[in-house]
C-alpha cells in the first residue's frame, strides 16, 4: 500500500479526520492503484470519479468505526 496514505482515526491522529485528509487519502489510492500521478485528459473523468467514491466510502467507514468504545468520528 502507499505509504504516503496515513491513518485517519483516533487516537493515531489527534482528533477527526478533515475532508482535506480524506481527499488526499483517496487521491493517493486512486494514484496508486492506478499507476498515474495525473490522468491523461481521457481518463480524467473516471480518475476523479473513483477519487470521489474512495472518498465517500472512506468517510462512512471512518463514521461508523467504534475505537474503545466510542465513535472516531460521525458526520462525513
Amino acid at each position: 500500500m502507499c505509504r504516503s496514505i496515513k491513518t485517519l482515526r483516533p487516537p493515531v491522529l489527534p482528533g477527526e479526520a478533515t475532508d482535506e485528509d480524506i481527499h488526499a487519502a483517496a487521491l493517493q489510492y486512486v494514484r496508486k492503484i492506478s499507476g498515474f500521478r495525473a490522468p491523461a485528459a481521457h481518463n480524467r473523468e473516471a480518475f476523479d470519479k473513483a477519487v470521489q467514491a474512495v472518498a465517500r466510502a472512506t468517510a462512512e467507514l471512518l463514521g461508523e468505526l467504534e475505537v474503545r468504545g466510542q465513535s472516531a468520528r460521525r458526520g462525513g
